[in-house]
């Protein structure tokens, strides 16, 4: 069958403007709040002395963030047809980014941390006087989790305008 070429992005114009459409779709919030409990999570970590499987967990959630704030960018100001391959390929970026790295790394990153607060759980007992990092594990894993499900969402909305048969993110 003939292909169809995706759609661009919005006409491009000599000043930088915002996408506004892709701002008030749920595919821009969800990123906002992927930026934001993202940021959480790793700030929570990075805030604390960390060690072990905590160094991979802040990796992941580093690297990930950033790709999202590339992504966001990109799409908010409508040039992802300035990225080489993958700019023709816009939505299917955005679904493998949402799921193979948001879900599996954050999930994996809040399992650690996850792990981490269970084994400070001593620590959480009244009148234990020595500094305690079971909050500051427990909060990452929280912020982890609900980071995750965020990015299934977005994955499960790029998944489904994939199905139908629709190009563009929004």
């Amino acid at each position: 069958p003939p292909s169809v070429p995706p759609p661009s992005g919005p006409p491009t114009r000599g000043s930088l403007s915002l996408h506004r459409p892709y701002l008030r779709s749920p595919l821009g919030l969800l990123r906002l709040g992927q930026l934001a409990l993202g940021a959480a999570f790793w700030v929570t970590v990075a805030a604390h002395k960390y060690e072990g499987a905590a160094h991979f967990a802040l990796f992941a959630a580093v690297l990930v963030w950033l790709l999202t704030l590339a992504l966001f960018g990109l799409s908010l100001l409508g040039r992802w047809e300035l990225v080489p391959w993958l700019g023709s390929r816009w939505l299917l970026t955005n679904l493998v980014h949402d799921l193979a790295l948001g879900v599996g790394l954050y999930a994996a990153a809040t399992g650690i941390m996850g792990y981490k607060a269970g084994q400070r759980s001593y620590c959480n007992l009244p009148g234990y006087s020595q500094h305690c990092l079971y909050g500051a594990y427990l909060s990452a894993s929280i912020c982890g989790g609900i980071t995750a499900c965020l990015y299934l969402f977005s994955g499960l909305y790029c998944l489904s305008r994939r199905c139908r048969d629709q190009r563009d993110i929004i």
